[in-house]
């Protein structure tokens, strides 16, 4: 199996969680223990559950994990909108994170439905 750091989607996740801590920094500081550190938890939340996925000893979890970093860029997706609507972040910028969380999760999905294909042939 490739090591974690060499899958497209964590690197993917990774970049986007960096830019999502730097966005959160942006906040108003009264969203700090709020916004802030929602969108930040879930951003880590997807890289994260891929490599801790990775790292579990049956395909079985593996996809479990990814399953849970879908469900943490799809929340995400949800925290960027709030932002967007708050008056805290841009449309532009609001469309582009969005676009690459949507990404991120067709990624997931394409890893998830290997990793079944995989268990399906074994």
């Amino acid at each position: 199996m490739l090591e974690w750091q060499n899958l497209e989607v964590w690197k993917e996740a990774h970049r986007l969680t960096l830019e999502v801590y730097h966005l959160a920094q942006e906040l108003p500081d009264k969203e700090r223990f709020r916004l802030s550190d929602q969108m930040c938890r879930c951003a880590s939340s997807v890289a994260a559950n891929i490599v801790e996925g990775h790292a579990r000893h049956s395909r079985r979890e593996y996809i479990q994990f990814l399953y849970v970093a879908r469900g943490s860029a799809e929340e995400l997706r949800y925290h960027l909108l709030l932002a967007k609507d708050l008056g805290y972040l841009k449309d532009g910028r609001y469309s582009e994170l969005d676009k690459a969380y949507i990404q991120v999760s067709k990624m997931l999905n394409a890893l998830i439905s290997s990793l079944r294909s995989k268990d399906a042939n074994s």
